[in-house]
């Protein structure tokens, strides 16, 4: 779609179109003096000066290349094998736009049927559609998919520990619904179920990285007659029994930490899956394998997205999008790695973090809250968390992130993670660092 300008002839017929003999007329509600405004700009710099600044503009910000980092909190640094970027930054990949088309994106297909094929696995669910902004506008759509599975049910359980940016979200998507938003404290399994619930959502791990068992929580879910839903990380999938083996009805998971960096928050990948039985009432699109007339396998959009064919309120979702070039990634990534691989990188960050932890629990003054974790694991400090950070930072460490951010009466709560890319070096200094401030 090359760039073609106006003619004059151009201007002429969309002038004679609107009844404005020229463009003066057209702009001639705004007045005369507003219309060129002066711009108070710079002196002008030369390519090398501008590329000059911006380079010192972003040494100012704080990367996992040049810091030790243990920061996660929903954004997680996990090692890219450059077999990733290389195969998604091909021009047939990079340039290719969501297929509204699908006869003439069979690539696009594929790669999707692929992604879905092995997220599916991961996750545990038959089903998963190519996808969402993020987890967590994926598992606001996983909770109005239960909201509308029922016409008489209007109660959700949200854990009270479930990352605080989801839950604005969930509660920003659930506004127009008539919905009763319910908090619990502790396992999933206690959730105050009734005949009342739509759903009990749990995360898996939950924000402060709890790892609590699923199945029992499925059980009393089903019990009502009320939907599982779990939000989970599907790296700890690699390692953990998956959600879906667990019972859940409906899975939600970030893909960042499969082959995406983290991008400065975004973008980032929501995957969303369900089983057989839901399948059509999923958002987004679910590609499926086919043949066609001669015998050839091919790929076609078995289900796409019902906005795109103006179903206005009868639409599953109306702000549904495929992260085409994210999910690329993470299925590469996922490709690459393979069962062992991927099983590898999270026994890794299990055993590193499990490490640090020990460590820090061995530091005076400092206590791991955390009871069975993964990668992610809360600490109580003896001074203020945001106070550790700021000097850690200045040591060439992010420690984690001050809890106190999200919740002002918890300034001495630091949350740590660890992944396969921390060294023994780097945990062994930041125990002794931490071990150092707090004196």
């Amino acid at each position: 779609m090359p760039f073609i300008a106006n003619t004059d002839a151009d201007r002429k017929a969309m002038l004679d179109a609107i009844g404005k003999s020229s463009v003066e007329e057209l702009f001639a509600d705004i007045p005369e003096k507003r219309r060129f405004p002066e711009l108070k700009l710079p002196e002008g710099k030369s390519e090398q000066e501008v590329l000059r600044e911006l380079a010192d503009l972003a040494s100012r910000n704080l990367t996992p290349e040049r810091k030790a980092w243990f920061l996660g909190a929903g954004a997680y640094n996990h090692f890219i094998p450059a077999v990733v970027p290389a195969l998604a930054s091909r021009g047939e990949f990079l340039t290719a736009y969501t297929p509204y088309q699908p006869e003439v994106a069979q690539g696009t297909l594929q790669s999707i049927f692929e992604y879905q094929s092995m997220a599916a696995e991961l996750l545990g669910v038959p089903v998963v559609n190519a996808s969402h902004y993020d987890v967590a506008t994926a598992l606001a759509e996983g909770i109005i998919m239960a909201l509308k599975n029922y016409s008489d049910r209007t109660e959700v359980l949200l854990p009270r520990d479930l990352h605080p940016e989801y839950k604005k979200v969930v509660e920003l998507y659930l506004e127009p619904f008539k919905v009763e938003l319910r908090e619990y404290v502790g396992a999933p399994e206690v959730a105050p179920v009734s005949d009342k619930t739509a759903c009990l959502v749990a995360s898996y791990p939950t924000f402060t990285g709890e790892v609590y068992p699923l199945a029992k929580a499925a059980e009393a879910a089903h019990s009502v007659g009320a939907l599982f839903i779990v939000q989970a990380d599907p790296m700890m999938c690699a390692l953990f029994k998956s959600p879906g083996a667990q019972g859940a009805d409906i899975v939600a998971a970030e893909g960042q930490c499969l082959g995406n960096p983290m991008n400065f928050g975004g973008p980032f990948l929501g995957m969303l899956g369900t089983t057989t039985q839901l399948m059509r009432k999923i958002p987004g699109r679910l590609v499926g394998q086919t043949k066609d007339s001669a015998d050839r396998r091919g790929f076609v959009l078995t289900l796409s997205t019902r906005e795109q064919h103006i179903r206005r309120e009868k639409a599953v979702s109306n702000i549904c999008s495929n992260q085409g070039l994210t999910m690329l990634q993470t299925c590469i990534y996922l490709a690459a790695m393979g069962k062992n691989g991927m099983r590898t990188v999270a026994s890794l960050c299990y055993d590193k973090a499990h490490y640090a932890a020990e460590l820090i629990n061995g530091t005076p003054g400092y206590k791991v809250q955390t009871n069975s974790f993964f990668k992610e694991f809360l600490i109580s400090t003896p001074i203020a968390a945001e106070e550790i950070f700021d000097r850690l930072v200045k040591r060439g460490f992010v420690p984690g992130l001050p809890v106190s951010r999200y919740d002002a009466s918890k300034p001495n709560e630091l949350l740590v993670c660890v992944t396969e890319v921390n060294t023994k070096s780097e945990i062994d200094s930041l125990a002794q660092l931490l071990k150092e401030v707090a004196q």
